[in-house]
This record gives structure tokens, sequence and C-alpha cells, in this order.
């Protein structure tokens, strides 16, 4: 992101590939979860990350890890 601050005008291949990043990032986070969320669940998920980039990726991130501590605290 400081990519974007310091450049005049940021490049729209850049901002692409940094969201097809996150959705693939998103959807391996998924595929780790036991047991395996519903297909509504991913929908979600893929659509909150698309729709706020990085941000969504790092609540998806934040909501797995407090997962797995529930988890295993069972």
């Amino acid at each position: 992101m400081l990519l974007f601050i310091f450049l005049p005008r940021a490049p729209g291949w850049l901002l692409v590939l940094t969201l097809a990043l996150a959705l693939y990032l998103t959807v391996i986070e998924l595929r780790e979860m036991r047991p395996a969320p519903h297909w509504k669940w991913w929908a979600w998920w893929l659509s909150f990350v698309f729709l706020t980039h990085f941000v969504g990726y790092l609540a998806l991130r934040g909501y797995a890890a407090y997962r797995r501590w529930h988890q295993a605290r069972a």
C-alpha cells in the first residue's frame, strides 16, 4: 500500500494483481479450515475480501486464528 502513496498514479495491473493474491490466499485459508465451511461461508468471505481487499483478508486470518484457538481449548 505504501507504493500507492508514493506513486503519483497507481498502475491498474498492480491493483488487480494484489486483489487476485488476496483472493487466492483466502481460498487457501478456507480450504485449511476443519470442518470445511459451508459454501455460503465461502461466498461470504470471498465477497468480503473482494470488497475490502487486504483488510478483509486480514479479518479472515484473525477469524481463522480465533477459531483454531477456540477449538484447541475445547
